[in-house]
Formats: structure tokens, C-alpha cells, sequence
């Protein structure tokens, strides 16, 4: 197994790891919702503290249901992976495009040269 892969091994067990032993050490479980939201957390510190507080502003939309803005969280999340994948994919692509370009140029073109492309005509030798 290669240094890279071990390392790779490691740190998806640390993944994992970190995923189950809440759920596997019962951490929450005086709690009535044991793994809610910064924002319900902040949101239930506040009326103990002060109950009488009024909030500065409103939300702009309320989702009709926890289902809903959890859906939308979703989304929210999924074009956010997909502009960064989209991202290091082009950078990967550009960074491959210029070493071919270096490979190329440091060979003096003979491999341009000896591959005409899919797009040119060959000869077969087959006289006409």
C-alpha cells in the first residue's frame, strides 16, 4: 500500500470516526432534540435568557415545513460542490493543457508533425 493510500485510509477512518462516536457515546441524549442547528440553539439560549426579546428583522421567505428548508439546505449545498468541482476541474484540465503544450514544445513539434489529427486526410498508398 502506497504512503498516499494509507494516509487516505487514515483519514476517512477519522471521518467515520468522528460521525458515529457522538451517536455511538449518546452525547445529546438529556437533550430533547440531541443534534439540532446553531440557529435553534442560539434561538432557545435567547428566550431563557431573555424572553421578552424581539428580533431586529424577519426572514425574507419561512419554508412552510422543516422538510422543505431542509430541501433547500440540500440544494443550497449540492450547487455549492458542484461550482467548486466545476472549479478544480478546469484548473486540473488548464494545468494538464500546458504541460501538453511544454511536452510538445520541447520535443520540436515532431509530434505534432507525425500525428496529423483525426481531421486530416491519410494516404493509404492505394493508387487512384
Amino acid at each position: 500500500m502506497s504512503r498516499n493510500a494509507k494516509i487516505n485510509t487514515l483519514l476517512l477512518l477519522v471521518v467515520a470516526a468522528l460521525a458515529v462516536l457522538p451517536l455511538a457515546l449518546g452525547l445529546g441524549d438529556h437533550k430533547e432534540e440531541p443534534f439540532a442547528g446553531a440557529d435553534a440553539q442560539a434561538e432557545t439560549a435567547i428566550t431563557e435568557l431573555k424572553p421578552d426579546y424581539e428580533p431586529w428583522f424577519s426572514p425574507l421567505y419561512e419554508p412552510p415545513s422543516g422538510e422543505v428548508e431542509s430541501a433547500l439546505f440540500a440544494l443550497q449545498a449540492a450547487l455549492g460542490a458542484g461550482v467548486l468541482a466545476y472549479y478544480f476541474g478546469l484548473r486540473r484540465g488548464r494545468r494538464q493543457g500546458e504541460a501538453r503544450a511544454l511536452a510538445a514544445e520541447g520535443t520540436g513539434g515532431a509530434a505534432a508533425a507525425a500525428d496529423p489529427g483525426p481531421g486530416a486526410a491519410r494516404d493509404t498508398g492505394a493508387a487512384g
